[in-house]
């Protein structure tokens, strides 16, 4: 196991290199001159060469990239062109909030996707089944945008339930936080739910077929028994890779959602960021976002051996 882990790791070291170049070439392409937003108003020409001089601009952009990879790989970032506080401690800052969102948005998710994908790959053409591929279809269609608005119209101004927006951490105030955090999981669940669902509904159709459930079924075992302990758990190995992508996804940041609930998390920051032209935020956000994207795939193919006696055996 530990040489296969191993291997995974060494694979993913080319995937980060790739990124770390396209994280720091593309931002270049971004219109707008960051030195300018900095000089202010007047643009004094000596404020201008000190910027450039400071932040290396005027090195060739190879020398550039080298001299940030470095910077990268002794875990600086660099600095905020427009607040002047080290990128990794705003990311600091925000990574919690995105990382309690998306663990909330995949308890929704699991908690009603994957219920439903069995329900409706068990109770195939019935009515049952029907309200299931309903309700996935909805929330694979309804934008998250428009159904969070809803839900502040609803829950929040109507009712009175809820906060409309904000965010409270949990070390301050427990409470607070779950009812800030509730809608918004509950927006981006609603979506992740909506494809685990039908991931699972396709992998239990699959293994419902297979010879040895027929088998299971054919020594007397519990329906229940043969449904949870023999289908699910081999069906369970799709559904495994999909959930590590979708949090990966989440850890990126949801833009919207954030900006509607007023959340201070990776997806605001980052648009914050781009709009004041604030690169080494930009890069920063980036690359750690591809960094969690990779160590979720490394755990999903951890689980997918764990969870697959036969490709335990083959290592």
């Amino acid at each position: 196991m530990l040489r296969y882990i191993l291997r995974r790791v060494l694979i993913a070291v080319p995937t980060l290199i790739l990124v770390s170049v396209f994280v720091f070439t593309l931002q270049k392409l971004l219109p707008g001159d960051p030195v300018l937003a900095m000089a202010g108003e007047d643009r004094d020409p000596a404020t201008i060469a000190f910027l450039r001089e400071k932040y290396r601009l005027n090195d060739p952009i190879l020398v550039q990239y080298f001299v940030w990879l470095g910077d990268v790989l002794r875990g600086d970032l660099g600095m905020s062109l427009r607040t002047g506080l080290p990128v990794t401690e705003l990311i600091a800052q925000k990574l919690p909030v995105t990382i309690q969102l998306a663990i909330m948005s995949m308890f929704w998710a699991l908690l009603i996707g994957i219920p439903m994908g069995i329900v409706s790959a068990v109770r195939k053409g019935t009515w049952a089944d029907w309200l299931a591929n309903i309700v996935a279809l909805s929330g694979l269609s309804v934008p998250n945008f428009w159904l969070g608005i809803m839900l502040i119209l609803l829950v929040s101004v109507n009712l009175g339930w809820l906060p409309a927006s904000g965010y409270e951490s949990p070390f301050v105030d427990l409470k607070r936080s779950f009812q800030t955090m509730l809608m918004p999981s509950l927006v981006l669940g609603t979506g992740l739910a909506a494809a685990l669902m039908r991931h699972t509904r396709s992998a239990m159709l699959g293994v419902l077929q297979s010879d040895y459930i027929r088998t299971a079924r054919a020594k007397g075992l519990a329906e229940r028994r043969v449904i949870l302990r023999h289908a699910f758990r081999n069906a369970l190995l799709p559904v495994v890779t999909l959930t590590a992508l979708l949090f990966g996804e989440l850890l990126a940041g949801a833009v919207l959602t954030e900006q509607i609930f007023t959340i201070p998390g990776f997806g605001k920051l980052v648009v914050d960021a781009v709009f004041n032209r604030d690169y080494a935020v930009v890069q920063g956000v980036v690359l750690v976002t591809a960094v969690g994207f990779i160590l979720m795939n490394l755990l999903a193919d951890v689980l997918y051996v764990l969870l697959n006696p036969r490709m335990r055996d083959a290592l």
